[in-house]
């Protein structure tokens, strides 16, 4: 299938937000999506920007029965490895479900490892549900390996009250 994978932009915002909510609706938490199209703009789109992002892009004749050419996106930010340096997290990786097997997940991933090893970056890092079985299936056969299995990292939020509290002190 013909496609590209290009840098987002401002105008790419709303179908981000609209692929957002499909991927939180295919992992069963769409109710934890707060984040609103504006907020992406106001975000990503700034002189030193939260997240970076990518999106995969059909030509007209293969566009959905909606009408949509952006059918996949990345989201990803630079962080830092206080033992390996500089580092990527791919926050989100999403192909919409008619147009995945077409190497289109792959191409995004691609991308955000050339831009990563482009900025210096010794690691990619993300995050997959643990029943999300085609995912994982995907990301080892890419060469990726499952931190908390292999050494017994788990992933850590604190957000909410318990965010305010840690700020305050009271905890």
């Amino acid at each position: 299938m013909d496609f590209s994978i290009r840098a987002s932009t401002l105008e790419d915002c709303k179908d981000i937000a609209r692929m957002i909510l499909e991927l939180a609706e295919y992992e069963k938490v769409l109710d934890q999506v707060k984040v609103t199209q504006k907020e992406l703009e106001q975000d990503g789109f700034i002189k030193n920007p939260f997240f970076h992002g990518i999106v995969a892009e059909v030509p007209e004749q293969h566009r959905t029965k909606e009408g949509h050419a952006k059918v996949g996106y990345a989201l990803y930010f630079y962080t830092y490895s206080s033992w390996k340096g500089r580092a990527l997290y791919m926050e989100d990786l999403y192909v919409m479900p008619e147009f995945r097997g077409k190497g289109i997940g792959k191409a995004l991933m691609s991308k955000v490892a050339q831009l990563g090893l482009a900025a210096g970056c010794t690691q990619l890092n993300f995050a997959v549900l643990d029943w999300n079985k085609p995912s994982l299936d995907f990301y080892l056969s890419q060469g990726c390996f499952d931190v908390t299995a292999d050494m017994g990292y788990h992933c850590m939020r604190c957000e909410g009250a318990a965010l305010e509290q840690l700020a305050q002190g009271d905890t």
